[in-house]
């Protein structure tokens, strides 16, 4: 009696232990399972704020570009039309103006951006700030050709950028219309992308809901 009695002791302790064990596995595991819910959510939230935040910038970007690209459009098209009927349009001088700077959209991956946005919405904001700095280049570039042929003579006459005989640009002057078409390509493609980027965010907000 005294046998059986000794190996349900310890029958029993080796439960109540293997109970503890299972308590203190159970515990630990609920709190990594809250903290890992709780870390879950709050970077569901981050990642929403960021794209809502960038799905507010391009939204007011596009209809922006849209207004600011139609003007250039026109201008570009008016001063065509007029060359190509002999009209001898006057030069100006070519000024692109932007506050784009490429510290806003690094500072908004920075904040978590990388870690937390698709790939495909990494991709697409890569593509955007591509078609900046390249359409940049080229406006610099124009600009400061300007600065040079056109700028510094805007006092002379007409013949000076013109051949009289055929009412046609200069050859060093022929760069003034390809700027202006310069400028409403970028404004299309800065459209394109930005239009294109925006239904991407919209699509990871959706699939975040």
């Amino acid at each position: 009696m005294s046998q059986t009695t000794e190996k349900r002791s310890r029958l029993s302790q080796v439960g109540g232990w293997v109970a503890e064990l299972i308590l203190v596995f159970v515990g630990v595991y609920g709190a990594f399972w809250l903290n890992n819910f709780q870390q879950h959510r709050q970077d569901a939230d981050r990642r929403d704020q960021i794209l809502a935040s960038l799905e507010q910038e391009f939204l007011r970007g596009i209809e922006s570009g849209k207004i600011t690209g139609a003007k250039q459009e026109r201008q570009a098209a008016e001063f065509r039309r007029a060359l190509e009927a002999g009209e001898m349009p006057p030069l100006h001088p070519f000024v692109f103006t932007t506050d784009y700077s490429p510290g806003d959209i690094a500072t908004l991956l920075q904040s978590g951006g990388v870690q937390l946005l698709d790939v495909q919405t990494l991709m697409a904001l890569r593509e955007l700030e591509s078609v900046i700095r390249w359409g940049l280049s080229d406006m610099q570039r124009y600009q400061k050709l300007s600065d040079e042929l056109i700028v510094p003579n805007l006092d002379q006459d007409i013949s000076f950028f013109y051949d009289p005989a055929t009412r046609k640009l200069r050859r060093r002057f022929e760069i003034y219309p390809q700027a202006l078409e310069a400028t409403v390509k970028f404004a299309h493609d800065l459209d394109r992308t930005k239009t294109e980027l925006l239904k991407r965010i919209q699509a990871e907000r959706q699939q975040n809901h």
